[in-house]
């Protein structure tokens, strides 16, 4: 049996509450997907895979139906601290070949950075696989330039949620790219 997915939605969220368990219940249902069975697979974007809103995508589930998932998810119950949970896309420019999906979820970044830094991941991921030449060592700007000039890669982004510690609070953030049939 093979099962390559065919649609993808991203979607985020944040929860907080006393226990650690509820925080990320509470960013699940943040993120709306909180009557799924999640199962979290690694992080190959599929060939032909049609990007949906998160409207579309909640309409095709169903509460209690298994559904995959590329997640990254981070907790704290520390007071201001701050953290993020970011996944990154780079999608060729060839809808035959796969992408890369990438989770980052750092402690003292924001979004733009976390975000970046995924993005950033995924794009890299991606560039190599396909023989794309480039300085690892350059920022990530020029990276960027270089991947979409080599008409390689035809788009990158991220979804990321960052949030703050609350004072006697566990705080959960997700950032999801739920795979659908």
């Amino acid at each position: 049996m093979s099962f390559v997915p065919t649609k993808v939605f991203f979607t985020k969220g944040v929860g907080r509450h006393k226990e650690y368990l509820s925080s990320f219940e509470l960013a699940l249902r943040d993120a709306k997907i909180e009557k799924c069975n999640l199962v979290t697979v690694s992080s190959i974007f599929p060939p032909k895979c049609e990007r949906i809103s998160v409207e579309e995508g909640i309409k095709l589930l169903t509460p209690g139906q298994i559904t995959f998932a590329v997640m990254a998810r981070n907790s704290t119950n520390e007071y201001n601290r701050l953290m993020a949970a970011s996944i990154g896309v780079a999608i060729p420019a060839d809808d035959t070949q796969y992408g890369y999906l990438s989770e980052h979820h750092p402690f003292g970044e924001d979004e733009e950075q976390s975000g970046e830094y995924a993005e950033d991941l995924a794009a890299t991921m991606l560039a190599t696989t396909l023989g794309i030449e480039f300085d690892p060592n350059k920022d990530w700007d020029e990276r960027e330039g270089i991947y979409k000039m080599s008409g390689k890669i035809i788009n990158s982004y991220n979804i990321t949620q960052s949030a703050e510690g609350e004072n006697g609070l566990w705080t959960t953030v997700i950032s999801c790219a739920v795979l659908l049939p």
